[in-house]
């Protein structure tokens, strides 16, 4: 089965006055940089993983254009006064904009002991980071939208603006756990200051989702909770930013829930399962991005391949010296189990 997905729309062209949009100069070289950062770190683990230096690959290249701003607009701390993410293994493009520096996945990759996320005991892309409310991340997909309702009960008790995020598939959300979180973030008079993201990029894993759901849209079905919804394209960084942007404001001021479908590319497929190749026909939201930013004058073509040849360098070279890093101990395999080995 092929693995193009629908026809998508093209993102709309960035304006030369950014600054009509909501979005300043600064602000459109930052979000460059990141997505760069963040395709360059995932198609090193790729070519880690075939080289023999990992042992499964699963990210998000295509996801960069909602991923960033994602992580951009988040409030980075520890406790219920900041933000809480509950995110799936491909939200690295967000831990980047977040301010983590790509060593740590590349440590996973390799399960070294050095590894920042799980000394080197767990899949790759598997994110978490206590000092700044990541959750761990799992291996079963969609448990997050059950779990993420706690960290918001907690938080709307709390008081303050922090919220709670939650990501997955499209795929996942014929899981119960999705609509279990639809209904918990929804009781009349109990609303949970949460935001529901839905990354769709049409597949789960080799099934198409038009072949799995009748819903036309994803986030139609917040409506039927109440809640608001929203239907954005993932691809388009500027469009993204700004959704989100009203996302947040809302769910910080009303304490109440929003359910956000993003449409995105797979460009590598769904994992190393299924190869981890290039597929053809997708939307490469990096490439129509630097088009949009060189029309507008933003920044010619010398400059960002420049970004490219610099974060490929700096990440080749963490690569290389990840390689000689310790494996895990064997008797280390107890450790974070139980709370006397911890």
């Amino acid at each position: 089965m092929s693995e193009r997905g629908p026809s998508r729309p093209r993102p709309q062209l960035v304006r030369a006055e950014g600054e009509g949009l909501g979005i300043d100069r600064e602000l459109l070289v930052r979000m460059h940089e990141l997505m760069v950062k963040a395709r360059v770190l995932e198609e090193r683990l790729i070519q880690m993983y075939k080289a023999g230096h990992g042992y499964f690959w699963i990210g998000g290249p295509g996801e960069e254009a909602f991923n960033v701003p994602l992580g951009l607009l988040m409030k980075r701390g520890q406790g219920p006064a900041y933000d809480y993410l509950h995110g799936h293994y491909r939200q690295s493009a967000t831990l980047l904009a977040l301010g983590e520096e790509p060593v740590g996945a590349l440590r996973q990759m390799k399960n070294t002991a050095t590894d920042p996320y799980s000394a080197g005991r767990n899949f790759a892309g598997h994110f978490t980071k206590r000092a700044w409310n990541i959750a761990p991340i799992t291996s079963p997909i969609e448990v997050q939208y059950a779990i993420a309702p706690g960290t918001a009960m907690a938080q709307k008790r709390f008081g303050g603006d922090g919220i709670t995020i939650v990501t997955g598939g499209d795929a996942g959300t014929a899981e119960g756990d999705f609509a279990s979180c639809l209904v918990w973030s929804s009781r009349p008079g109990q609303e949970l200051p949460i935001l529901i993201i839905v990354t769709n990029n049409h597949w789960g894993i080799s099934t198409a989702a038009a072949t799995q759901q009748g819903a036309k849209s994803l986030a139609d079905r917040g409506k039927a909770f109440g809640m608001r919804t929203a239907s954005v394209d993932g691809n388009d960084v500027v469009g993204s930013y700004l959704a989100l942007k009203e996302a947040f404001g809302y769910v910080r001021s009303e304490r109440k829930p929003f359910l956000m479908e993003a449409m995105v590319s797979r460009l590598y497929g769904h994992s190393s399962a299924s190869g981890a190749n290039p597929v053809p026909g997708e939307v490469d939201c990096i490439a129509t991005f630097e088009e949009q930013l060189e029309k507008g004058g933003i920044l010619n073509r010398a400059a960002m391949v420049q970004v490219r040849e610099r974060w490929t360098k700096e990440i080749g070279e963490a690569a290389r010296r990840v390689r000689d890093e310790p494996m895990p101990a064997p008797e280390s395999i107890w450790n974070n189990i139980y709370k006397e080995r911890s």
